[in-house]
């Protein structure tokens, strides 16, 4: 895209397209990361680190809750996609801990990139699972957000799992820091 009248260049690397601001008001992923990035890193973080449970620890229900918009929907990697509420998943997620179906669930963070335009963003965001202490697997999640009120919250969230034919493209599947 490099040239064009829209006044900016794209750059593809791997399955990402990063944008260079020129002209519009348009923010990447940089080595020295904004104000608003950092944000949405924070909200990513905290979701992973609230959505985690032992046996005899329950999960942050309300530190995950606290990121997304009331209306926020979930798209779970299950297909037929079936859009869930935060009420409904975390229902789903608690039923799952009480029969004991998911006794133990730990996710760990692997990259992130986000973008910024506005006040739209759109995060990527890789992590690995641990369920019952046995089964890792990993997924990512694409992750929609506003500034409302000043605030950054999650609109929308959608994720799918790493298979052998859908691996995580390299830029998120490094572990790093965020």
């Amino acid at each position: 895209m490099s040239g064009s009248t829209s006044g900016y260049s794209g750059t593809e690397i791997g399955r990402v397209t990063r944008v260079t601001k020129s002209k519009e008001n348009m923010t990447q992923e940089t080595n020295d990361e904004t104000g608003d990035v950092s944000l949405i890193r924070e909200i990513v973080a905290t979701q992973f680190r609230s959505l985690a449970w032992t046996r005899d620890n329950d999960a942050n229900w309300s530190g995950f809750a606290q990121g997304f918009l009331p209306d926020a929907r979930l798209f779970p990697a299950a297909r037929p996609v079936r859009p869930q509420t935060i009420g409904q998943f975390m229902d789903r997620m608690k039923a799952l801990r009480a029969e004991s179906k998911l006794a133990s669930f730990q996710e760990t963070p692997l990259g992130c990139t986000v973008q910024v335009f506005g006040n739209v963003a759109v995060a990527f965001a890789a992590c690995e699972m641990l369920e019952n202490d046995s089964i890792l697997t990993r997924d990512v999640s694409a992750i929609l957000l506003v500034r409302d009120a000043g605030a950054w919250r999650i609109v929308a969230q959608a994720w799918d799992v790493e298979t052998g034919s859908n691996r995580i493209p390299d830029d998120l599947a490094q572990p790093r820091t965020w």
